[in-house]
């Protein structure tokens, strides 16, 4: 019979080579759980980068296809799709070349890929908000905005939309879409909900990429009325039960590193597929760290999905996700 032997020694052995970690690690990553976000720019010729997202850029209709078929060989089948609208308006949107690029995915790729779409209209009203605005300018009214979103749901799962991914942090839209795809034999469409999605300092990249900051009008400068207070984290679990309740399919926490308290609660409370977002704050972040060689960039990234996946998220929505079988493969346990 051993003795001698003590808690820290035990613990020890187990970190002793990268074959024993590799056995008691308690989180696997696989790109298969990974999404890739995809910018679609109606007002650029050819594609340009984002300056503020490393290696990201706005495609064309044409260069998208391209990426794709590039992201296909590095493993990635599943894509959030952003619109970057031409024209901006008030009230009188226009959703056809959305509408028009989700044709040519489907015709070009067919059932290869896996595209959501997401459901916002802050690219494209005047002011950046994610609704229609009151006649005085102070507040998105909720009511108003919810049937023009399920429109627009329609018309991009009736393009070839696989799921409808609603952004805008609207009351009672998740039940709308679901509705309205429902009674349109669309029922095989999924509904993906940024159901706990926050106002965040971490957006900023973002916003340049799809052009979609909000206005300077000094009464509704920001999205505070309408997306969650990161003082509030128990909102987040009411709004998550809401949509799920609606017909929510998949559930998104949004951003991720910020809020991994408000996933591993979710997590403990909903079965839900659950997702985060590390958004482009997030992976910007990261990015500098490795231009700066001040990190590995691969390592950086890996260890932010990996707390993603401590935390309980099943799936990552990532701009790095292209990487994803890659850097996993050289994981160093």
């Amino acid at each position: 019979m051993a003795t001698g032997t003590s808690y820290f020694d035990t613990r020890r052995r187990i970190r002793a080579n990268p074959h024993i970690r590799e056995l008691a690690a308690g989180v696997h990553l696989s790109h298969r759980d990974f999404i890739q976000p995809l910018f679609v720019d109606e007002g650029i010729s050819r594609r340009t980068q984002i300056p503020s997202l490393n290696e990201v850029y706005s495609d064309t209709p044409e260069t998208l296809l391209q990426q794709i078929e590039e992201d296909l060989k590095e493993g990635v089948r599943k894509f959030l799709l952003f619109p970057v609208p031409a024209k901006k308006s008030e009230r009188e949107l226009d959703f056809h070349f959305v509408q028009s690029v989700f044709q040519a995915i489907r015709k070009r790729f067919g059932s290869d890929v896996w595209v959501a779409a997401d459901l916002c209209l802050c690219a494209y009203t005047i002011h950046g908000h994610c609704g229609v605005l009151s006649g005085d300018k102070t507040r998105v009214v909720n009511e108003e905005t919810v049937p023009l979103l399920a429109a627009y749901a329609l018309s991009l799962a009736q393009a070839g939309a696989d799921c409808i991914a609603p952004s805008d942090m609207m009351d009672g839209r998740v039940a709308a879409i679901r509705n309205v795809l429902d009674q349109h034999a669309l029922s095989h469409v999924a509904v993906m909900s940024y159901a706990a999605k926050f106002s965040s300092q971490f957006y900023g990249p973002f916003r340049d990429a799809c052009k979609s900051a909000p206005g300077s009008d000094e009464a509704l400068r920001d999205r505070k009325t309408y997306q969650l207070s990161p003082f509030n984290a128990g909102d987040a679990l009411l709004t998550t039960l809401r949509d799920i309740a609606e017909g929510a399919d998949i559930v998104m926490v949004k951003p991720a590193l910020a809020y991994l308290d408000v996933i591993a609660r979710l997590r403990q409370e909903v079965h839900h597929p659950l997702a985060a977002y590390h958004v482009s704050g997030e992976y910007q972040s990261l990015e500098l760290l490795a231009v700066h060689q001040l990190a590995a960039r691969a390592a950086l990234h890996i260890e932010a999905w990996t707390a993603l996946k401590r935390a309980g998220t099943d799936i990552i929505i990532s701009y790095a996700a292209r990487h994803a079988k890659k850097w996993i493969d050289q994981v160093q346990y």
